[in-house]
């Protein structure tokens, strides 16, 4: 039960702590082109902030509709904003190189609740992440049933997602590749045409994380000393929470096209790094999936570069007793 302790304490408050990233908006910082309500729920409504790509730039530059990257924040499914000033700013520049943007409101489904370490939370943590993949694919319903007005391309949706926004991202492809009864909120024919995940993971409580068929493209980047949102795998009994070094083994596995970034020695700040990693993110889009060119690639490297926030020297359960 102690390997499985911080799956458990996970998301009910070190993540909130670790993204806890100060907001401070300076008068240049980029605003969305526009604002549209997505879904009402009970609790509250949700809204997308929309970045229309700049015309004439990237691998679709001849084409009226574009591609559009979904983007979930983190925040440990507690805490987190679709329209932090620090991600406007790397919106943007997705959106000058070529791509629409839609930057997505989704529930906390652990904000005002605390996680016990025994298995009574495991369906309270489950339920939280499928709470959001829902929300998610009302947002990816709405964006194809405007996809003409939005110019939108329908076959080239991407997703991306940082920590628990990656969690989410992540999750809603595996149940779309496993054909769970979750995905069918969406269409028959529909599958996303890429995802990108900053210190993601899969959790499943019914035994290990497979793929029945291969996934669209993925980008993975990781820190390997992430202790946060765990770099491989923490596992007891059928309950499984697999990292980004576990994903790139079952899909080495089955030969799908995905790329991995393994950040040695960096722990979870990786899941902040948009604009420091972009030409990877960009060479990923273009290539892999707008092009649809096979080409896996695993690296391990280091960017002395990338901020230390701090947050390498945390386990959870540190977090977890400054809480």
């Amino acid at each position: 039960m102690r390997r499985f302790l911080p799956l458990l304490l996970l998301l009910s408050c070190c993540l909130a702590q670790a993204q806890a990233r100060r907001v401070i908006e300076r008068p240049d910082t980029p605003r969305p082109d526009a604002t549209y309500l997505f879904a009402e729920r009970d609790t509250c409504n949700l809204y997308l902030d929309f970045y229309d790509a700049a015309p004439g730039v990237g691998p679709c530059a001849d084409k009226v509709q574009k591609p559009v990257v979904i983007h979930v924040f983190g925040g440990a499914f507690v805490t987190g904003i679709r329209n932090h000033p620090d991600d406007r700013e790397w919106y943007r520049q997705l959106a000058d190189a070529g791509y629409h943007v839609a930057a997505i409101d989704y529930r906390l489904g652990l904000k005002g609740k605390t996680l016990k370490t025994n298995f009574s939370s495991l369906p309270v943590l489950r339920e939280a992440i499928q709470v959001a993949v829902d929300d998610l694919y009302a947002a990816t319903r709405y964006l194809l049933e405007h996809a003409s007005e939005l110019d939108i391309d329908p076959e080239r949706i991407i997703l991306s997602g940082s920590s628990a926004g990656a969690i989410t991202v992540l999750q809603a492809e595996w149940e779309i590749c496993n054909n769970l009864p979750e995905s069918r909120k969406l269409p028959r024919w529909f599958n996303y045409a890429g995802v990108m995940a900053f210190s993601g993971a899969v959790f499943s409580t019914d035994g290990q994380v497979r793929y029945a068929q291969k996934p669209c493209p993925t980008l993975l980047l990781h820190g390997t000393a992430d202790r946060i949102v765990p770099y491989s795998s923490i596992a007891i009994l059928k309950n499984y929470f697999v990292g980004s070094a576990g994903i790139a083994i079952r899909l080495a596995d089955i030969e799908a096209n995905y790329q991995i970034y393994r950040y040695k020695g960096a722990g979870h700040e990786i899941s902040v790094s948009m604009r420091r990693t972009l030409p990877e993110q960009l060479r990923f889009l273009e290539e892999n999936v707008v092009k649809g060119v096979y080409r896996p690639l695993d690296a391990t490297l280091t960017d002395p570069l990338i901020e230390d926030q701090g947050w390498r020297k945390y386990t959870v359960l540190d977090l977890y007793s400054r809480k």
